[in-house]
């Protein structure tokens, strides 16, 4: 399905039934890529997968990618659907959109799951930012992206777009930012992630406020695919059912 919004057309999918969970996939990604963790959408929750602004089948890029205009394309993603309310997990640069979200309208973000996902890009992301291109890539992980990035150009502004990221201010969350918060946030972090040291995942736990921190040992970045997946989804789902 299709919205006009914000000067874009983005595109979503619904599946499953019940309470809604939004689903923000990572930099790069699609909003299908929920199929790599969750074998179904989760039993009672109705998942809302949008391709972000300038990713798979939405249009929207720019020059630079915000993630605070992502969560305002979310927003208005969930007013078209006439919900109030939601649920959300983010990967990587979903779970920054995520942050956005929680801080630009507290009230409507009610528990939110964030997987890999700094208040800040430290050197280290930076340095690996600047330099990244197609040729970062394997020949399989190449051809993937282009099949999920099918239009014109659309795969070389994404990485121009991640190049930019290096110095665009975004993310960059104050701890008064983060304590206004109000949603129960799982922090997941695996402790060998390239980009983000750990120690970004324990300044998001001491600034918001009813957070939670799980550390996944040897865990890289996004440690929630292939034999992760299920016990990740055995916890986010307990969390977000309250069952914490």
């Amino acid at each position: 399905m299709l919205l006009h919004t914000n000067g874009m057309d983005l595109f979503y999918e619904l599946e499953g039934s019940g309470d809604p969970l939004l689903w923000l996939h990572g930099g790069m990604g699609i909003g299908s890529d929920w199929q790599y963790i969750f074998s179904a959408a989760p039993a009672g929750y109705q998942l809302i997968a949008p391709d972000q602004r300038g990713h798979g089948r939405s249009t929207g890029a720019r020059a630079t990618y915000s993630f605070q205009q992502a969560a305002r394309d979310a927003f208005a993603l969930l007013d078209h659907l006439e919900l109030g309310r939601v649920k959300v997990i983010g990967l990587s640069g979903g779970g920054i959109t995520a942050l956005h979200m929680a801080t630009i309208e507290p009230a409507r973000v009610t528990a939110m799951v964030v997987v890999s996902a700094p208040p800040r890009f430290p050197d280290q992301a930076r340095a690996i930012q600047r330099g990244f291109s197609e040729a970062s890539l394997s020949d399989a992980e190449r051809a993937r992206m282009r099949e999920r990035h099918r239009r014109e150009g659309q795969l070389e502004t994404l990485f121009s777009q991640t190049r930019a990221m290096a110095d665009a201010g975004d993310p960059n969350f104050t701890a008064e930012q983060l304590a206004t918060i109000t949603a129960d946030t799982l922090i997941v972090f695996g402790d060998r992630d390239f980009l983000y040291p750990i120690s970004l995942a324990f300044d998001l736990h001491s600034a918001i406020p009813n957070s939670f921190l799980w550390v996944i040992p040897n865990g890289g970045h996004g440690p929630v695919f292939g034999p992760a997946g299920p016990r990740f989804v055995e916890t986010a789902m307990a969390f977000l059912r309250g069952e914490w």
